[in-house]
């Protein structure tokens, strides 16, 4: 047995954090930076116990019963887990919302799953979603969770809460009448895809569907009792509620909670955290960072580095049964281990605070250079794969046997089979219920056997280990018959500090088109070096710098087959965000509107080059 096995005899997620603190009850449980103080806080698991338990009477005092949907718009951190906790335990559903979304679409989220609930941390993101004039029929209260907000007060048929009056009123509700809590078939939350078409749809996960994921996670990835967790992905992500929040805390360990994003870098090197839960991005822009750091340097830095990087890929090569590259001076890797290979470790750990041990990647495939680097400079990055619909996780490497090509084997009590077209499909304890109050698009999701499809195409190589090929509708299939996933060529390119968005075309065509937005810090740089002006917008449209940012683009996807690198760039200094509609809240390509906002651009550069 595994470390699963520490989790017996628990089937839903209060009973996880209940084990943790009868177990941990005085270890730090969460940190997190008090603006008021300018100090960093933390509340012990016995402390976060007392919490959840205050929240729970509150609820109860608001007429809240089991079953109501409770929508959540708020950062990280503190408030955020006593309100989701709290609500689980009262068996309430909960309802994450995307911290940076739109407003019209937490409204959208909201009236889809009938909530009747909205905890929100700023009176401004409520006034920013009433401002949308949608009506929610549903909705009746708001409560508002900073501490500067302490009025109750009226906004139209809304009730408008602070979180000091709701937890005064839960001061007259005894402990022993609460609700029993939830049984492990009921709902633990209503969490939205994010729509790269059309409208999200709610997936309905029960506390057995979450419960599961996590005792598979701890086969593969086994924190140990006090690891420090940097909490940075939205709670809203199923990935890093899983295997961030509910394994971290059923685990003993510590999460602390990131500032903000800009503040990523800092933190990490003041938190000094030893497990992060991340997307691919973060690594690469890190990659990207000590990369630009090298460029920077005497030419002799950027080669060591490199030659430090090739001795440590065959090191770890052999350990995890991958080819070992062949080089004249593989003779020398044993002073190069001793003298160099430590050195630039350090230099590349320290942007994580330097105890980093175990690095999670998920979400999307993660680049091969990257991977390359951070596995052959001591840092073995463990990239899995799952969707929302598996909550979330349905394979991953681990620390012992890691084959970054790949995204390992699947979990222990996940069934994976590769269907018509190598499409992956799926079954077991974490598949979701459904997609709320959408039969025909539940039913569409399941074959007449009950397999869920997953949309991915897939093959296993000799070792067991799954690997991602692409999506059924998201490979570019040319007019010359190539296949080609472009997430993974996009995420190659961006590993050039110029290239801050990408975006790539060609089905049907002869051959790929690079859409890209510029990094604007680099591209003054790369601007200048020839002789444009980089505030003026003609300067994207020059053929120099076309020809020069294509040849840095094929340079950064060197590894890609020739088919597969693209012919024509065009730049752009518009970044794609979730307010214009060209990205989801996952930070995910919506490629119908990036199409349709370039179809001019496109069209013209296939007439041009043919």
């Amino acid at each position: 047995m595994g470390r699963s096995s520490e989790l017996d005899g628990l089937t839903t997620l209060p009973e996880l954090l209940t084990h943790s603190i009868r177990k941990w009850g005085d270890r730090e449980a969460l940190r997190q930076f008090d603006r008021s103080s300018s100090t960093w806080e933390s509340w012990s698991y016995k402390e976060l116990g007392e919490h959840v338990l205050e929240w729970r009477r509150a609820y109860s005092a608001m007429g809240l019963r089991p079953g109501d949907r409770i929508a959540i718009l708020m950062p990280n951190g503190r408030d955020h887990v006593c309100a989701d906790q709290a609500a689980l335990a009262n068996g309430l559903i909960p309802v994450p919302l995307h911290a940076i979304d739109t407003p019209g679409a937490s409204a959208f989220i909201m009236i889809d799953s009938q909530a009747c609930t909205l905890v929100t941390n700023k009176l401004s993101r409520w006034k920013q979603i009433r401002a949308t004039g949608v009506q929610m029929p549903d909705l009746s209260t708001v409560l508002i969770t900073d501490p500067g907000e302490t009025e109750d007060h009226e906004d139209g048929r809304f009730h408008v809460k602070s979180l000091a009056s709701v937890l005064e009123l839960g001061k007259s509700v005894s402990a022993d009448s609460l609700p029993a809590g939830p049984l492990e078939d009921d709902l633990a939350g209503i969490v939205y895809t994010s729509g790269t078409t059309g409208r999200p749809k709610g997936v309905m996960l029960t506390h057995r569907n979450i419960v599961s994921n996590v005792k598979a996670t701890l086969e593969c990835v086994s924190p140990r009792e006090g690891d420090t967790f940097l909490s940075f992905l939205p709670l809203s992500h199923t990935f890093e509620r899983t295997a961030g929040y509910y394994l971290a805390l059923a685990t003993g360990c510590v999460i602390a909670y990131n500032r903000s994003v800009l503040l990523l870098a800092e933190d990490l090197k003041v938190i000094r955290p030893t497990v992060i839960i991340s997307v691919p991005r973060v690594y690469e822009r890190i990659y990207a960072r000590v990369q630009d750091k090298l460029r920077k340097s005497k030419p002799i830095a950027r080669k060591l580095f490199d030659w430090a990087v090739e001795v440590g890929w065959r090191d770890f090569c052999r350990r995890n049964r991958l080819p070992v590259e062949e080089s004249s001076r593989a003779w020398l890797d044993g002073i190069i281990r001793l003298t160099l290979v430590r050195r630039m470790a350090d230099m590349l750990l320290s942007q994580f605070g330097g105890r980093l041990r175990i690095a999670i990647s998920g979400g999307a495939a993660l680049n091969h250079k990257v991977a390359r680097a951070f596995c052959g400079l001591g840092l073995p990055i463990i990239q899995g794969y799952g969707m929302t619909e598996a909550s979330p996780i349905i394979a991953g490497n681990c620390v012992e046997f890691n084959q970054p090509n790949t995204v390992g084997k699947p979990f222990c009590n996940v069934e994976v089979r590769l269907a018509e077209g190598n499409e992956i499909q799926i079954r077991g304890p974490s598949i979701m219920k459904g997609y709320w109050h959408r039969p025909a698009d539940t039913a569409a999701a399941f074959t007449k056997d009950g397999w869920l499809h997953t949309g991915d195409v897939g093959e296993f190589n000799s070792d067991g280990m799954l690997c991602i090929k692409g999506r059924i509708k998201e490979i570019i299939v040319t007019s010359t018959g190539e296949k080609i996933p472009p997430a993974d060529l996009e995420s190659a390119i961006e590993t050039d500090p110029l290239f801050e968005q990408c975006y790539v075309v060609g089905e049907n065509r002869p051959y790929l088109t690079l859409i890209t937005c510029v990094n604007k810090d680099e591209w003054a740089r790369f601007a200048e070096s020839l002789g444009l002006d980089p505030n003026d917008p003609q300067s994207l449209n020059n053929p120099a710098a076309r020809t020069s940012a294509l040849k840095r683009a094929k340079a950064a996807a060197s590894d890609f087959p020739n088919y597969a690198l693209p012919r024509a760039v065009l730049l752009t200094n518009e970044p794609w965000t979730i307010e214009n509609g060209l990205i989801t809240p996952t930070l995910k390509l919506k490629r119908g509107p990036l199409s349709n906002k370039f179809e001019a651009e496109i069209a013209r550069v296939y007439a041009t080059h043919g």
